[in-house]
């Protein structure tokens, strides 16, 4: 199923980096399950003491932008449920900081990390692909903001691309 691009009346501001993203990569249902083979690819091979490597000392480790990336897809797709099957709660925002310290993952084998991730995208494409095609356009509230269905599964490719962006240039090289 091929999914339109969301308009940007359908998501807040902040979030149009990651749809530019999600836009240079085509096709979103394509791209969701090759960013587990990227992800694999860029990471797996990685020493735990390798994935705890920050570029400063602000900065998190390689596990926590992993944690970061677990935290935002589980945010991202239970929105996507909610506003693709017409609920108009509102959803809050969340501290990904708050949840990047609590998480422990620098003490989490990488390759459970990693595991983690790939099971929970697993199942959002699964959970994408049986969504019905005019559920796409529903609309519902983030943050105090608008944010339709189709926009999530774009965010959903254009995070991931941000911060494997963001590991390749200032991670990766180093660790």
């Amino acid at each position: 199923m091929k999914i339109p691009p969301p308009n940007s009346t359908e998501y807040a501001p902040y979030y149009d980096g990651y749809i530019q993203f999600a836009l240079k990569r085509g096709d979103v249902s394509i791209a969701l399950p090759l960013q587990l083979d990227e992800m694999r690819t860029a990471l797996g091979t990685l020493s735990d003491p390798q994935a705890r490597f920050k570029p400063g000392p602000a900065e998190w480790s390689i596990k926590e932008v992993v944690t970061h990336l677990i935290d935002t897809e589980r945010v991202f797709a239970y929105r996507l449920f909610c506003i693709s099957r017409k609920d108009k709660t509102p959803f809050p925002g969340f501290e990904q900081d708050d949840y990047v310290r609590e998480s422990g993952s620098d003490e989490i084998p990488l390759a459970d990390l990693l595991a983690e991730f790939d099971h929970l995208r697993r199942a959002n494409i699964l959970a994408i692909k049986n969504t019905k095609e005019a559920n796409f356009a529903e609309i519902g509230t983030a943050s105090g903001n608008p944010v339709s269905a189709r926009a999530l599964v774009y965010m959903l490719v254009g995070h991931v691309e941000h911060h494997m962006a963001s590991l390749n240039e200032k991670y990766l090289p180093f660790a």
